[in-house]
């Protein structure tokens, strides 16, 4: 009898904790998931080409590559911004080599 009332005490412990379990895994990974990276190239009004992208690790240093390239950091809400390049092709990558995006050229 001892033996009966311990295992429901732990039913009734353990069951709630199963059920919530997979409910939180479940909202942690939709609110913790990263927008997608990507980045734009755009022709200013003195005909040099503006690089940007959003959706990147905050605070991360992407490097870009193309018919210019360098270095940048991204901002605390991952975005980054280049002016002043020559030409309106390029890739960006994030350091750690995990985000490699093609930048798409936005015409107005």
């Amino acid at each position: 009898m001892n033996r009966t009332r311990r295992l429901a005490a732990l039913t009734l412990l353990v069951a709630p904790a199963l059920a919530v379990g997979p409910a939180l895994a479940a909202h942690a990974a939709t609110t913790a998931a990263p927008a997608a990276a990507k980045c734009n190239v755009e022709v200013d009004s003195a005909g040099k080409y503006h690089l940007w992208g959003e959706g990147f690790p905050a605070g991360m240093k992407v490097t870009y590559s193309g018919s210019a390239s360098g270095s940048v950091p991204t901002d605390k809400t991952g975005r980054f911004d280049v002016g002043g390049l020559s030409g309106s092709t390029y890739v960006v990558k994030t350091a750690d080599g995990k985000t490699t995006v093609h930048c798409v050229e936005i015409t107005h």
